[in-house]
């Protein structure tokens, strides 16, 4: 019985360096994303804030993380958004923001977005040739829901 309690002992403190490294914040680690690549989708100013909307494909981003493509990967593109202050430029980095995509067919997909380097960004699968609507709800440290929304479309 001692030998089974000294075992899990070790498995426990064999996994704990794995999980403080999972639950690392994102936006302090330098994951390539200083220059972020993409084309600019849409940008707009919504409630005194510019947004800025870019999509890259993921071996574009994966490339500029100087990463390789995961081949189990389902995801084929990155929508990346970056928030400043309409008047100063400052980078707004804080916050909560969630992105609704439509793809062609009429189903959609969402996600909550992660902080990375000054910007917000997840991966979504825009594999099908189309109009795709983006919907983005975001409450920055102001705490004001604000909303954009474009249409994206793959050729």
């Amino acid at each position: 019985m001692k030998q089974i309690t000294v075992i899990i002992a070790a498995l426990f403190a064999l996994t704990a360096p794995v999980a403080s490294i999972a639950a690392m914040d994102h936006g302090s680690m330098d994951m390539g994303h200083g220059a972020h690549q993409g084309d600019v989708a849409h940008e707009e100013v919504v409630g005194g804030v510019k947004a800025t909307f870019k999509v890259m494909s993921m071996k574009e981003h994966m490339k500029a993380m100087n990463m390789d493509m995961p081949k189990e990967m389902k995801e084929t593109h990155h929508i990346a958004v970056e928030f400043k202050d309409a008047k100063t430029g400052k980078a707004l980095t804080e916050g909560d923001v969630k992105i609704k995509v439509q793809n062609p067919d009429k189903s959609d997909q969402s996600k909550v977005l992660m902080g990375m380097q000054g910007h917000f960004g997840a991966d979504f699968d825009l594999s099908k040739k189309g109009k795709y609507g983006v919907m983005c709800k975001f409450q920055l440290k102001d705490g004001k829901t604000r909303s954009a929304k474009f249409w994206y479309t793959i050729k």
